[in-house]
């Protein structure tokens, strides 16, 4: 439990869970309703349990992270590749752009779904 300004108890939202939810897309709240309408959207309330959730501010965040966890996959093993196996360079070019763009495809809404369950645990941004 943790106290506001206005000197009222409000219960403490599991993290763990939420993330969870958020990584699988899903409503921070209930679990079972859809929290993106679209690749990226998010829907202004759930279509189960009838939680706001058009509050987050997620912005460009999930994109900084999906390079960033993109790019300590992806150097390292682009370094492996090239001095194991001395691939042509066309060939290593193209493997490594179709598994970033693949990589990034799939990480951009688990990550958006992370940062705006997060942000519902949180109670940031007038979650409540």
């Amino acid at each position: 439990m943790t106290m506001t300004d206005q000197s009222t108890l409000i219960e403490d939202r599991a993290l763990r869970l939420a993330l969870l939810r958020g990584w699988r897309r899903r409503c921070p709240n209930c679990g079972s309703g859809p929290m993106l309408k679209g690749y990226l959207t998010v829907r202004d309330t759930c279509a189960v349990c009838s939680e706001e959730m058009h509050h987050h501010r997620a912005d460009d965040g999930p994109a900084y992270l999906a390079i960033l966890i993109v790019g300590h996959i992806m150097a390292p093993a682009i370094l492996w590749v090239f001095t194991a196996f001395r691939p042509e360079p066309m060939v290593l070019f193209t493997g490594f752009a179709i598994g970033c763009v693949a990589l990034s495809l799939y990480l951009l809404p688990r990550l958006k779904g992370l940062m705006v369950a997060f942000q519902w645990a949180r109670r940031m941004h007038g979650f409540t």
